[in-house]
């Protein structure tokens, strides 16, 4: 699916989809919106709404964890790194940079969908426990993730990890992350990954795209919500065009030498529109980037793996895109 017509974006939630959204919707009964709470509130909101999926985890070889010491040339903060490394490894490592619009969230919160995607993939999944906003708005968390990209470049040894091919990872603001950090490195003329693992990403704040217009309301995420995330993260409207918060407003040079992507939407989600225009604009440049919608669910669907066969299959699909990127590009 490449088309973002209004007409061509369906509502209809898969079965499954629907079902768990009414299971959750009577366990938990009404909850107030954590972007409407005191942004410590609202966090500690989102986590205790996450621990339901991060039931039944899957073994892992190792897990640890390593600081990152503060980069004072970057302003990035220490930031601690959750590293898992599953049974059956193959040469690899993959920076996974998890979502919550920019202020929630944590590797906790993000335990089983890292977890499953290093069973995929077969490789090692760094996660960092970047800064969060409104108390560290933007660049605190790009430039602890740019920090965290560095050290797995540099220095794998220190992560307890060998050398092989990196990619990069995220879902929804850690999508955009991810995708600002490579962009970051290229105007710096530094190494970048080997390639990009993206889900249901956010690269800009245009709330007028027609999935905005046709989800506006949810089900799952919100306009309002992403409104106010964005307020959080940057709160001047003029700066989001810039494409180290926006990346839809980079320049062709800026995407065309970003290294080979794949891209993964929700199918009922505001958000549906950024992963659309960002594969078109890719397609236009002459490149080839995968761009894999699922119909039916809404955005933050692969941390529902727990309960839904949608998202187990859409990491089955994301671990076999990592594979091609490293094998090709490694």
């Amino acid at each position: 699916m490449m088309r973002e017509r209004p007409e061509d974006l369906s509502t209809d939630l898969l079965p499954s989809m629907a079902e768990l959204m009414q299971r959750v919707a009577e366990e938990d009964g009404p909850q107030i919106d954590p972007t409407l709470l005191p942004a410590a509130e609202g966090r500690a909101a989102a986590a205790k709404g996450n621990q339901r999926w991060n039931v039944d985890l899957p073994v892992m070889a190792e897990i640890r964890e390593h600081r990152i010491p503060a980069n004072l040339d970057l302003g990035s903060a220490e930031c601690r790194t959750r590293v898992l490394v599953p049974e059956e490894r193959s040469a690899g490592i993959l920076l996974f940079v998890h979502g919550g619009g920019f202020a929630f969230c944590s590797p906790e919160t993000h335990e089983r969908c890292a977890r499953l995607l290093a069973i995929e993939t077969g490789m090692a999944v760094v996660v960092p426990d970047y800064r969060l906003a409104p108390e560290h708005p933007y660049p605190a968390g790009l430039m602890d993730v740019v920090a965290s990209l560095r050290a797995l470049q540099s220095e794998p040894s220190s992560f307890g990890l060998g050398s092989g091919p990196l990619l990069v990872s995220g879902d929804s603001a850690g999508a955009n992350l991810a995708l600002a950090a490579m962009i970051h490195e290229h105007r710096l003329g530094r190494a970048l990954p080997q390639g990009a693992l993206l889900f249901y990403g956010v690269y800009s704040a245009d709330h007028t795209s027609p999935s905005h217009v046709r989800f506006a309301d949810g089900p799952g995420l919100t306009t309002a919500k992403m409104r106010r995330y964005w307020e959080w993260y940057v709160p001047s409207d003029e700066a989001r065009h810039d494409p180290l918060i926006c990346p839809l407003e980079a320049s062709d040079s800026e995407l065309r030498a970003l290294p080979p992507l794949w891209l993964q939407a929700a199918g009922i989600d505001p958000l549906l529109s950024d992963t659309l225009a960002l594969g078109r604009r890719l397609r236009d440049l002459g490149r080839d980037d995968p761009v894999s919608v699922v119909p039916g669910v809404v955005h933050g669907f692969l941390q529902m793996t727990v309960s839904l066969q949608a998202a187990r299959e859409a990491l089955v699909a994301a671990g076999a895109a990592a594979r091609k990127l490293a094998k090709t590009n490694g």
